[in-house]
């Protein structure tokens, strides 16, 4: 986030197909626009960043007003009635399907754990207050993921504690053992910052420094880095985004690339038939990113999301929108953001994007670069729709806006304060052909509570990420969640999952893991599902001992 992007300094909110059978802030004042030249490998940073004015008072329970979306084709918002007096930033699923939610009251260096109760509900779900992050470690606008083991990386910050830094420190978040570890940079780099980051389709973690064209791999078993060529890259990584594809690409669309400004490229991941590189794919045909051949504009770009349709809608901070088809290998333009009347056409300068589990993309969007307020809709494919904000958006602009799909289907929204809400689609019904499938010849239909057990079958990753911010924070949900649901009280219980075999998002792509049952879960015959992407297989009977 590079650039004139406002940062939180202090927030006072008032609440706010197996044929067999198997075996047993007040609104932010204008940014100060600074100026800069491409950055080299290793150069420091030396803009600055306003800061906005304290957000204080109490909001009302989730709901838009009819000046501000809504309509007959709206979801519905509600507020997490259990929030405790936080500042809610970023947040990330955990493989035990509980969100780790970062409050920004400190520094950034806190987070908390939201679990759903006992009835499988997030709006009154529990919340526990987790270990600060070590070494003073408060990051702001950073890389992050969630590893095969099921640990979550974060590293890198544009921010150390409010203050910019475009830092290189890390740490890695074991919800097993409820402990961090402190993780070393690669080797020379001399900046992360608010970096791209993504979980490969064979499982290995990514990650590119802000200000260059250096990329770099981890080992999770040894926590080192070994350093991958980013050859053929047009642009440095500033501000740019990386999305999955089912292939095992990664496409993005250039930030910085002043001879060519509409142009996108894809990544081949390094492997034992494939060289390590960067290629062109092509025009996306609209202006995407907030930049100029003379070297001015703000270099942010919005998010981008693959649909289940195997298209990726790219949002951009133009106003613009452009489709990408996959198998194709083809863009082509994309709807406009709306103009709202005393305010400006609408656009993603930064900002967050869900895929709904009926296959449209969520997207929040304000108008300028960092103004508000923030306005909420949905793609279907076609159209750019406006739905119901939650009654903070009028306190906030696009890049404030956080989403996180949760095994529910709903998503979680955060956006700096202590409103804390959830999202449910008017249409709720998912898309069957992203429908996880387990491999029942391969489980156990009598478990043991506390005891571990595998799970194999097709489509366990889902078929997207499901999240998309763009650099500043990654938080993909493509992996299989296991929720358990007693069928004589009704009570769900979550199985913690991780050793996955991959994190492929191809149709009908097959992979392993392990799911733990807690010890505390409750005796009796059961059934079990796999979620993805808030998508849940057909449920499979088990007997739990």
């Amino acid at each position: 986030m590079l650039g004139s992007k406002h940062v939180l300094v202090s927030l006072v909110v008032v609440a706010n197909a197996y044929g067999c059978t198997a075996a047993t802030d007040a609104p932010h004042d204008s940014p100060v626009k600074s100026q800069r030249s491409a950055l080299s490998v290793g150069a420091e940073p030396t803009h600055e960043h306003g800061l906005p004015p304290i957000r204080q008072g109490a909001y009302p329970a989730g709901k838009g007003t009819p000046q501000h979306g809504g309509g007959v084709t709206s979801g519905t918002w509600s507020a997490i009635s259990t929030t405790p007096n936080i500042a809610a930033g970023f947040s990330i699923l955990l493989t035990d399907g509980s969100a780790m939610v970062q409050d920004l009251t400190n520094g950034g260096g806190d987070w908390w754990r939201l679990a759903p109760d006992a009835n499988g509900s997030y709006a009154t779900g529990v919340w526990t207050q987790l270990p600060s992050m070590p070494n003073g470690y408060a990051p702001l606008y950073f890389a992050s993921g969630v590893l095969p083991d099921g640990r979550v990386i974060f590293i890198g910050g544009e921010y150390q504690a409010f203050v910019a830094s475009w830092q290189t420190q890390g740490a890695i978040f074991d919800p097993a053992t409820n402990q961090w570890t402190p993780v070393a940079p690669p080797a020379g780099w001399q900046n992360i910052g608010d970096a791209q980051s993504a979980v490969l389709a064979d499982g290995r973690y990514l990650i590119a420094s802000c200000c260059s064209t250096q990329m770099a791999v981890l080992d999770p078993a040894t926590l080192t880095w070994t350093e991958i060529a980013s050859t053929g890259k047009a642009d440095i990584f500033d501000e740019e985004g990386w999305t999955l594809l089912p292939n095992g690409k990664l496409l993005t669309v250039d930030s910085n690339n002043a001879n060519n400004l509409t142009n996108s490229e894809l990544f081949t991941p390094p492997d034992a038939k494939h060289v390590a590189g960067w290629a062109s794919a092509g025009s996306t045909i609209n202006q995407i990113a907030d930049f100029n051949a003379d070297g001015t504009g703000s270099w942010e770009v919005g998010p981008a999301m693959l649909r289940y349709d195997g298209t990726v809608f790219q949002s951009g901070a133009t106003g613009h929108t452009s489709i990408y088809d996959v198998r194709k290998g083809l863009w082509h333009a994309g709807p406009d953001y709306p103009v709202i009347a005393g305010e400006g056409q609408l656009d993603q300068a930064d900002g967050g994007a869900v895929l709904l589990p009926n296959g449209n993309v969520l997207v929040a969007a304000s108008w300028g670069v960092f103004n508000g307020p923030a306005h909420f809709l949905e793609f279907d494919g076609k159209n750019l729709t406006e739905v119901a904000a939650p009654a903070s958006a009028a306190f906030d602009s696009s890049y404030n806006i956080n989403f996180l799909l949760l095994p529910s289907g709903e998503v979680l929204e955060t956006d700096f304060s202590g409103d804390v809400e959830l999202y449910q689609a008017a249409n709720p019904r998912p898309v069957e052909a992203a429908r996880p499938e387990i491999d029942e010849c391969g489980l156990m239909h009598t478990l043991k509570a506390g005891s571990s057990y595998p799970l194999s079958g097709n489509q366990l990753h889902g078929l997207s990420a499901g999240v998309s911010y763009g650099d500043d924070a990654q938080a993909a949900t493509n992996y299989p969640i296991v929720r358990i649901k007693n069928l004589a009280s009704g009570h769900v219980t979550f199985a913690r999952t991780h050793g996955f075999s991959n994190f492929s998002i191809a149709r009908h792509a097959q992979s392993d893991a392990t799911f733990d049952v807690p010890a505390g879960a409750e005796k009796g015959k059961s059934e079990l599902v796999v979620i993805a992407n808030g998508i849940a297989s057909d449920a499979v009977r088990v007997n739990i001992k």
